[in-house]
């Protein structure tokens, strides 16, 4: 759990490493530390600072979290499973800042990739639900809220489903 500062010092330790064993004639501790190198590159692009990133966002600091999700080098590299927890994390901050457009791509980018679980998948489809419905699309509210309700497994997200079908009910 590094932040992008904190991998690229790690590199360059192994780097440094792996240059004063070769001059020493360590030809296997060499390897091992470029073996490490490429172990924290490799990291760095499949899982870059989300899961740091989603440490902040649970305790609600959503600037630190923000800032974090902003070092993933490339975005579309990401291993699937931090890639449906970046989308999600960036929608939610996208929600807070009333910033509309943005949560829903986000959402709908974070509907495509693995999550916890079902539930939160569930949860993924009910703010997607709740968007279409802020923008009147009747259309779009259903069938995301069909797929909610094959997903939802607690009371909260049911009893939510419950409340978006009464607004939808009533445009």
């Amino acid at each position: 759990m590094y932040n992008s500062k904190g991998r690229y010092a790690l590199m360059a330790v192994f780097v440094i490493a792996a240059l004063a064993c070769l001059f020493y004639g360590q030809y296997q501790l060499a390897a091992f530390a470029g073996f490490l190198f490429v172990f924290v590159l490799w990291s760095h692009y499949k899982h870059s600072s989300v899961l740091l990133a989603s440490k902040y966002f649970k305790n609600g600091d959503h600037l630190r979290a923000a800032k974090l999700l902003d070092e993933v080098p490339k975005v579309e590299q990401l291993a699937k499973n931090r890639r449906g927890y970046y989308e999600f994390m960036r929608a939610n901050i996208a929600l807070k800042r009333e910033d509309y457009e943005a949560a829903e791509y986000h959402f709908q980018i974070a509907s495509r990739f693995p999550l916890g679980g079902k539930n939160d998948k569930a949860f993924v489809m009910i703010h997607l639900s709740n968007l279409a419905l802020r923008k009147k699309d009747q259309v779009r509210c259903r069938a995301y809220l069909e797929k909610a309700k094959e997903l939802a497994v607690t009371p909260k997200a049911m009893s939510i489903i419950e409340k978006i079908e009464k607004e939808l009910s009533s445009l």
